[in-house]
């Protein structure tokens, strides 16, 4: 059982769809996605998956990617009536979800980009349980960054680390030793630390909610001791304040991708 299994059978369980299944038996039907604003489209795949599930057919008139406006047909759908009414909320949701989080990477990374053409716009770890990857993957449609999808894939010590640990640079030591082939971040949350860190010959510094002018101070200053390392800023950054980062950072995260974001708002009807 993958994911759009588990997905269907939280809306269907045994029983099915009790509504839908009372009304009709193999009556064929025609259905089309709307976009009822504009937005860069995501999930598509993911709801063709669901309706080949279901027993229906989505005929996809976009990519994802895509920038799409209100009121275009994105998608057609056919099959039975049963088929395309069992599957409608689930795909809806994958489109609507990750459309909103396409969409507003794209939106950030473009306001970034204006700035500094060589900064890349993150994600965290701060998604939806379960649904992590198709969050991630909203973003990186958009041209964002994913970031880490795990604890398993990148290290990155965080200030609780360090709390537990005799040192900084030891902390960065011991890492290097057990840890190959993989990016070696660190975070940090003042000057002292920072500095110190440059010179451990990691991949990335993350400065943590630090302001844009001491941010960017750091950052030089990092740069200076070790031009290769890479600057990611984290903490505090909202959609209003991101381009004040942008002049200096060589990627900036922000939970706001997938934990506030509003969903794209789509219909399905039948026609």
């Amino acid at each position: 059982m993958d994911d759009i299994d588990r997905f269907l059978k939280e809306d269907l369980d045994e029983k099915g769809d009790i509504t839908t299944n009372s009304l009709f038996k193999k009556e064929k039907a025609v259905a089309k996605i709307i976009a009822k604003e504009d937005a860069i489209i995501a999930g598509l795949f993911e709801a063709k998956k669901v309706f080949e599930r279901t027993g229906g057919r989505l005929n996809p008139y976009f990519e994802d990617g895509d920038e799409i406006k209100k009121n275009q047909v994105v998608a057609e759908v056919k099959g039975t009536a049963r088929s395309i009414l069992s599957g409608e909320r689930l795909a809806l949701n994958f489109i609507c979800r990750m459309s909103g989080i396409a969409s507003e990477t794209k939106y950030l990374t473009d306001k970034c980009k204006k700035i500094n053409s060589k900064v890349v716009v993150a994600a965290t770890r701060k998604t939806t349980p379960g649904f992590r990857k198709y969050e991630k993957k909203a973003v990186e449609i958009a041209g964002g960054d994913p970031h880490r999808y795990g604890l398993y894939d990148a290290v990155l010590i965080k200030d609780n680390h360090l709390k537990l640990t005799d040192s900084l640079s030891n902390s960065i030591k011991i890492v290097k030793e057990k840890i190959k082939n993989k990016i070696i971040e660190i975070e940090v949350e003042n000057e002292k630390d920072a500095l110190e860190a440059a010179k451990t010959n990691v991949d990335y510094i993350m400065l943590d909610n630090f302001s844009p002018e001491k941010g960017e101070k750091i950052a030089q200053q990092i740069k200076s001791i070790d031009p290769n390392i890479k600057i990611e800023i984290s903490g505090g950054i909202t959609p209003n304040n991101i381009i004040k980062y942008a002049l200096f950072a060589d990627r900036i995260s922000l939970g706001h991708l997938t934990h506030s974001i509003k969903s794209k708002d789509f219909s399905l009807e039948i026609i």
